[in-house]
């Protein structure tokens, strides 16, 4: 996806980065009263490539097994005498940290490499999403941080996958303010913008759902909409739940009618919520309706509701004429299990690996499961 650009209203927005967020955040009740402990993942792991990561620290270690310290000891003798830290070097370094005071020698060793070698290109490789991972790892976001902001690095963290990495860790600790501070950085240094980039920064956006947050909600959209792209439906989602945060019915609906995919589970509750607060209340039963009486196999999932967001339906319905029949619909679906205790807050902060499976399924296989040989060769052999 391309940079965002910058026009007059986000020359106002992105220019504050050096001030604080606000931290005070009036939340609502109802369906977005909902506490930040819940796990968070809004990254796939093909992008967090934390498994992949620890894997290669297991195969650094066994390889200088017993020798970490000497080696640590050889890199902080090229440091004093003033010698080349090659790229393999800084990269086995990094593979082999494993405590705080590790990571801040490796940031020293990161200062001068990057020193020797600003103006020398290596390709694809990156050396920023490895220390950020590392620091994802050991709980070091401060780290992080600190190095990811210090522009004497140049283009060192130039790359998306630093910044949405990080933004992902302070997220999932309910860091938000950092986490919109590194959003804010990343703009400022004019890095490409992923469709990672775009889910965060509205997961982001809906958390804080203060007043600076809201604006730059609005200027994301505004600058998506003049470019002609398209939203991932995670960030959509997002953004239509912040919408319905500020109360804003008319945007939650604008941006909600957008969206090409609107089967799921998440679509289908913020859809009701939508026609609540607009007080499409015939529509609502009526669709409460339709999902306890659709027809199909017993294992096809038919659609759920969560009981969050099913109490803020019975309660605008409680004073109307529509009170029992709503009742009556919701037993049913409670029992044949359409109702879940996920909260929608929930729905919204989780990202599903089924597409990573589906995209297994369709790479033809190499080696026997039963044998485990190379299939061409026995082909071949017969």
């Amino acid at each position: 996806m391309a940079v965002l650009g910058a026009g007059a209203s986000s020359r106002f927005l992105w220019g504050r980065a050096s001030h604080p967020v606000l931290r005070t955040v009036t939340q609502p009740v109802g369906c977005w009263d909902c506490g930040w402990q819940a796990k968070r993942y809004l990254l796939t792991d093909e992008i967090l490539k934390l498994r992949e990561f620890q894997k290669k620290k297991l195969a650094t270690v066994y390889h200088v097994y017993g020798k970490k310290d000497l080696y640590f000891q050889s890199i902080n003798d090229k440091l004093q005498k003033n010698r080349i830290i090659l790229r393999s070097e800084l990269q086995t370094l990094l593979h082999l940290c494993q405590t705080p005071a590790d990571v801040e020698f490796a940031k020293q060793v990161i200062y001068r490499y990057h020193e020797e070698n600003k103006n020398v290109m290596f390709g694809e490789f990156k050396f920023g999403p490895i220390f950020i991972r590392l620091c994802y790892e050991l709980d070091l976001e401060e780290a992080a941080l600190e190095l990811l902001k210090d522009q004497s690095l140049g283009n060192f963290f130039h790359d998306c996958t630093s910044y949405n990495i990080l933004m992902d860790m302070l997220f999932t600790k309910g860091q938000y303010e950092g986490a919109l501070e590194v959003l804010v950085q990343m703009r400022n240094q004019k890095v490409r913008f992923s469709k990672d980039t775009y889910i965060l920064a509205f997961a982001i956006c809906y958390k804080l759902n203060n007043s600076n947050s809201c604006k730059i909600c609005t200027t994301l959209l505004d600058e998506i909409e003049m470019k002609g792209n398209w939203l991932p439906t995670q960030a959509s989602c997002f953004a239509v739940a912040f919408a319905l945060k500020q109360n804003d019915i008319a945007k939650a609906r604008s941006i909600y009618s957008q969206i090409r995919k609107t089967d799921g589970r998440l679509c289908n509750n913020l859809n009701l919520l939508i026609k609540v607060h607009n007080n499409e209340l015939e529509d609502v039963l009526q669709m409460l309706e339709a999902a306890s009486e659709s027809p199909g196999p017993v294992y096809v999932r038919k659609i759920e509701f969560s009981e969050q967001v099913m109490n803020t339906v019975g309660e605008k319905l409680k004073h109307t004429r529509l009170y029992s029949q709503f009742n009556q619909i919701y037993r049913n679906l409670k029992d044949s299990g359409q109702i879940t205790q996920l909260t929608l807050d929930d729905m919204l902060c989780y990202t599903s690996n089924e597409h990573r499976h589906a995209l297994n399924l369709l790479k033809p296989k190499k080696v026997s499961q039963r044998t485990f040989k190379s299939l061409q060769s026995a082909l071949l052999a017969e």
